[in-house]
């Protein structure tokens, strides 16, 4: 489970119409949310991330000690390159997700998901034994996103100087990735950039500079990314979304929850599936997280659940659901949607649903790979 979301304050409040859960710190958008998408997407604006987590790893063994705890190949890897990394139970299922750049020959940043920190950190301290590696939250830090790097997207702001910089060339498979399924058509990708927080604070922002939250998840769900503190529970393993392409490392040595990805990858499949959901827009009523998926119409079978829904500018309202890998991959669905009456009480709707595949079953395209037990 998260921990409590960090209070922080948004770069800027005029107009700014807060988010909910995880984003309940920062505007999911401020008046106009598909505008500030198209600005997004054309490059000119940028998205508060305040809510963010950064944990710092320095020390003489940072990259190799973080290779041996987490999913991913860090040691050797140059400066200022990024990565995705994850934190497995001995079972299998993920505990713990972070982007990761490395900022010099002794440092790593992690970034985490709201509320994600604490418990990353708990399990680092764990493990660190005789490690030449220290801890350090940095709050003094915040991230903007973006499509390019936010000074090349706001030169006219006078943004300080980064520190860090994080980007991966999503969709294609990062060393020793597997993909479960299609590429997304037309991706768009993510920048992350980590930015000093007090002097970002003090700059003039103004509307057209910023996009709010509701731009940035659209555009990561049909990217096909999934996230942490949406699309995972305590039962997910890596292969249902997809996470085997950036962010498991295959063949690398041994790491906690190896055996039960390799077994899965090399001889089974994974009990659900991430799927993206094209939704029927004509009744005007949106999607949220918790929804049921249903088979058919409102009276088929639950088979899964929404785990983030947005309106996205050209492909309209869509959403993400982790659902039973045994749901035909082309049968039409049902979302459920919650609507709260004048009396308190709530009744259900129900939307039709398209799927578009994310992860496929084995007999239908997947690409597993040979992994090292």
């Amino acid at each position: 489970m998260s921990d409590p979301v960090r209070d922080v304050r948004p770069l800027l409040r005029e107009s700014a119409v807060l988010g909910d859960g995880p984003d309940a710190t920062v505007p999911t958008h401020y008046g106009a949310p598909l505008r500030e998408q198209r600005h997004l997407l054309d490059g000119t604006a940028v998205v508060d991330l305040g809510q963010l987590e950064l944990l710092e790893v320095r020390g003489a063994d940072a990259r190799s000690w973080m290779t041996t705890v987490t999913t991913q190949v860090l040691s050797g890897t140059p400066v200022g390159s990024s990565s995705s990394l994850a934190v497995l139970s001995p079972q299998g299922r993920i505990q713990h997700m972070a982007s990761a750049v490395v900022v010099d020959e002794d440092a790593l940043l992690l970034v985490l998901d709201a509320g994600a920190r604490a418990g990353m950190r708990q399990y680092l301290e764990m493990m660190r034994f005789a490690a030449r590696v220290e801890l350090t939250d940095r709050d003094d830090l915040r991230v903007l996103g973006a499509l390019s790097p936010a000074p090349e997207v706001l030169p006219q702001l006078g943004l300080p100087a980064p520190l860090a910089t994080w980007s991966e060339p999503w969709p294609e498979l990062a060393p020793g990735g597997v993909a479960y399924g299609p590429d997304p058509e037309d991706p768009v990708g993510a920048v992350l950039t980590i930015l000093d927080a007090a002097a970002l604070e003090q700059l003039p922002w103004r509307h057209e500079h910023l996009a709010g939250m509701s731009s940035w998840e659209a555009l990561r769900i049909a990217d096909h990314r999934a996230r942490a503190a949406r699309e995972v529970d305590e039962r997910s393993i890596p292969h249902e979304l997809d996470l085997l392409r950036t962010t498991v490392h295959t063949t690398k040595g041994c790491y906690r929850g190896q055996e039960t990805v390799a077994k899965v990858l090399n001889l089974g499949q994974p009990p659900r599936r991430l799927v993206m959901l094209h939704l029927d827009g004509s009744q005007d009523v949106p999607a949220a997280a918790g929804g049921e998926v249903r088979l058919g119409g409102s009276d088929g079978k639950v088979i899964g659940t929404v785990t983030s829904a947005a309106l996205h500018a050209d492909l309209g309202p869509i959403a993400l659901a982790v659902v039973r890998r045994a749901a035909p991959v082309d049968a039409a669905l049902s979302v459920q949607v919650l609507l709260a009456g004048a009396d308190g009480e709530s009744s259900s709707m129900w939307l039709d649903a398209s799927q578009e595949p994310i992860v496929l079953p084995r007999d239908h395209g997947a690409r597993p790979a040979t992994a090292k037990l």
